[in-house]
């Protein structure tokens, strides 16, 4: 067995795509995030998927990013939603990616560039309609920015979008704001450039709120089958895609008192079976889990005890035990009937389930099942 291995499964991404793009039907474009890696997933071998699923865009943060999809699936949309230096703007440009644009500086920035490199790149201009990031909040002035692009002769204007920052907190009020917000101005820009593709919703809001689709969402959470809001993507529909597992390297018997760990965070509480696991916080299973968390061997739960290292992590198996070395361990996943998901491992941590996927370290194999990842 290998040390760790995060499992995934292509076939879920196929299914929850299919289940996205269903959901938003056949007049609204889907475009799967997958920046970060996949949000851990792998990133090309996600986009592959994705594609496959109906997605018909593909969404990165980064000119490297750009460049690697490019090279993967040269037929490829893909869209730059970050912001680019003038070196990374290039790289974008040579990758045929679609860039965001919110200032008028950057605009005759990426004119020049697109004549100098004989390209003429599609821009997605964006409408900070309350996030606080990237983005011009001025409506004049971003307007003013489309009316530029669409007349500048090396640019293309493509997109109009925003993003929002409380989608994911059913019934607040932020969130009707800056749909409305944005949903004023988009008939403003509409009204003068009826080719954009106006978008805005992410995951969160492709399952609150129908009237967000526009003519295109971007998903990324509900991609891999995480749930947008923390909780359950079963309630969704949603298949989660990655499995993470390791074994038990070694059993040993602990005397009542006996240690493990670094700083003698837990101490046997009576004659017990430890179980040795080789994965740690250099792997992404973070020392903040330490004491905190079960395992699952056998199908069923045994508890985290002892500080997580970098490279171990034990766990108390009680003083009778059929664990053995070399049985399969599963940190997020199903094994039986036992199932515990990233999002029970983010609430733990006072988190999201975003950074446990995109915290699994590089050092940990990805192994693809129900689909092709080349």
């Amino acid at each position: 067995m290998k040390r760790a291995v995060a499992r995934i499964d292509l076939g879920a991404i196929e299914h929850n795509c299919a289940l996205l793009a269903e959901l938003v039907g056949p007049g609204v474009e889907l475009c799967a995030v997958v920046k970060a890696d996949g949000y851990g997933h792998g990133m090309v071998p996600a986009a592959k998927a994705a594609v496959r699923g109906g997605a018909t865009a593909l969404a990165v943060a980064t000119a490297s990013e750009a460049a690697e999809l490019r090279a993967a699936l040269p037929d490829a949309r893909i869209l730059t939603v970050g912001a680019l230096s003038r070196a990374e703007a290039d790289v974008a440009l040579q990758a045929g990616s679609e860039v965001a644009m919110w200032r008028e500086g950057f605009r005759a920035f990426l004119s020049e560039r697109a004549r100098t490199l004989g390209v003429r790149p599609r821009v997605h201009v964006k409408y900070d309609t309350g996030m606080g990031r990237l983005g011009d909040s001025d409506p004049d002035a971003v307007l003013a920015l489309c009316d530029a692009v669409a007349a500048d002769e090396h640019l293309e204007l493509a997109g109009f979008w925003t993003h929002f920052a409380t989608a994911d907190e059913l019934g607040d009020e932020y969130f009707p704001r800056q749909l409305a917000a944005f949903t004023a101005l988009a008939e403003r820009v509409r009204a003068s450039h009826p080719q954009v593709t106006v978008h805005a919703a992410n995951s969160a809001a492709v399952f609150r709120e129908p009237a967000s689709h526009f003519d295109m969402v971007r998903c990324g959470i509900a991609v891999y089958g995480l749930d947008p809001f923390g909780v359950d993507p079963a309630e969704h529909g949603l298949r989660p895609a990655l499995e993470l597992r390791s074994y038990v390297a070694d059993v040993k018997l602990f005397p009542a008192g006996a240690s493990a760990g670094y700083g003698r965070s837990w101490r046997a509480p009576r004659d017990t079976y430890v179980g040795v696991v080789p994965i740690g916080y250099g792997d992404g299973w973070r020392r903040g889990l330490s004491n905190r968390v079960d395992v699952l061997i056998g199908g069923r739960r045994y508890p985290v005890s002892g500080t997580i290292s970098m490279d171990n992590l034990t766990v108390d198996l009680g003083p009778q035990t059929t664990v053995r070395p070399g049985d399969e361990v599963v940190l997020i996943g199903r094994q039986g009937e036992e199932v515990q998901s990233a999002e029970d491992i983010a609430r733990v941590l006072g988190t999201i389930n975003y950074e446990i996927t995109c915290g699994i370290s590089a050092r940990v194999p990805r192994e693809y099942v129900g689909g092709e990842a080349g």
